[in-house]
């Protein structure tokens, strides 16, 4: 069975062509780790956090400086600075005006074991630093071999801007792409509850009281909080699943765990896939679990008729336009391919349509769905009865 099928991809850099870019620039040996504050919005305590991160690494005998931090003039954060070693920011002119950044060379002139970078998706000022964005400083810092601390709320990912954008009315113009927060080795999760986020802007504590009431009014509505809380919390348990998933491949785990277990739905280019598809997404949404769309590519595709290969795309369709992940994979069995895929994606369940093969074919050439229920071991697999359909005439 050959690997599945990549998509096309765009001019943009992927994860790893940017890092070994850095790294031919930079010169350098072991890479740093990064760890992420991730939090719904503005005010729950990513920075507070991160900074008392710093001090306890401090206080173990580490070697840590703050690199930027935006403190608002909130109490609590400019406290937690007490005694760090801080990196003075540069200074700059821009249309006019002294604006002040953060030193990427300074941070790597001192070369500390760790750096806390607050704001992952600031844009820098144009002249200010050799890159344009601050996660691209910060790719840079960790491959000088320096860990990094940072912060970052969840409208700013690349993936959910337009989301984040229908819900709040607030375009979001600083984003970060999606691998810069996938290869992190760690991701932690500042969470708070939306009323008690309402409750600490009452009070003062992250914006003065002239900006609070509006704030409350607009980006801070409960409902917007709320939807919010809610990305960031998929966001996390993606994270935790992938983190999972990998657990598993290293110490060659095969049985399915029952965490974060997942639907799986084999379609191909029949007309029927489209119900099955809508079968197991209802199925999905019952147990609250993903779904994945899987259609096994055999040699014999290869003669498919352009009509077949645009109902499997309507088909794929479909299932994006329903938050399905997709996969195409290549492989020569479909029942060894589905249950492979099964069991590295850890699915607990298995949709898959009643065969229309004769009797005497599945004689011949076997049945699908009967070596998938001999391969799937502890993964269930649902056969749905064709359905019939009506037609125009009554």
């Amino acid at each position: 069975m050959e690997p599945s099928v990549p998509r096309p991809r765009d001019d943009r850099p992927t994860a790893e062509e940017m890092l070994e870019r850095i790294r031919r620039e930079a010169g350098s040996g072991a890479r740093g780790r990064l760890r992420i504050y991730l939090g719904m919005a503005p005010g729950v305590g990513k920075t507070y956090a991160a900074l008392m991160e710093l001090q306890r690494r401090r206080a173990r005998g580490t070697d840590c400086v703050v690199g930027y931090v935006e403190t608002y003039g909130r109490p609590k954060t400019i406290e937690a600075l007490d005694a760090l070693e801080v990196i003075p920011r540069r200074q700059c002119q821009y249309k006019g005006v002294t604006v002040e950044e953060m030193d990427l060379e300074a941070i790597l002139r001192r070369r500390p074991a760790v750096v806390l970078i607050d704001e992952l998706a600031h844009s820098n000022v144009p002249g200010c630093s050799r890159h344009e964005k601050r996660w691209q400083d910060v790719l840079e810092i960790l491959d000088h071999g320096i860990t990094v601390i940072t912060t970052l709320n969840i409208q700013h990912l690349e993936s959910l801007a337009d989301i984040v954008e229908s819900i709040t009315g607030v375009p979001v113009r600083e984003r970060v792409p999606d691998w810069v927060v996938t290869q992190a080795d760690e991701v932690e999760l500042v969470d708070m509850t939306p009323h008690a986020l309402r409750q600490r802007i009452r009070h003062g504590n992250v914006y003065p009281p002239e900006r609070a009431e509006r704030a409350l009014q607009e980006f801070f509505r409960e409902g917007n909080l709320a939807a919010l809380r809610e990305l960031a919390l998929r966001t996390m348990a993606t994270r935790v699943e992938q983190d999972l998933e990998q657990y598993m491949r290293q110490h060659g785990i095969e049985a399915v765990w029952p965490a974060g277990e997942r639907v799986m739905v084999a379609i191909d280019d029949d007309p029927r896939s489209q119900y099955l598809i809508r079968r197991a997404w209802r199925r999905a949404q019952r147990q609250q679990s993903d779904l994945l769309a899987v259609f096994v590519e055999t040699p014999a595709w290869a003669h498919a008729s352009p009509e077949a290969k645009q109902r499997l795309e309507e088909h794929f369709r479909l299932a994006e336009d329903l938050g399905t992940e997709c996969i195409r994979i290549r492989g020569d069995d479909v029942a060894t391919a589905l249950a492979q895929v099964a069991h590295e994606k850890n699915v607990d369940s298995i949709v898959i349509g009643h065969s229309r093969r004769s009797r005497l074919h599945e004689l011949l050439q076997g049945s699908i769905v009967n070596k998938l229920l001999r391969l799937a071991g502890d993964v269930d697999v649902h056969v749905v009865a064709e359905r019939r359909v009506r037609s125009n005439g009554g």
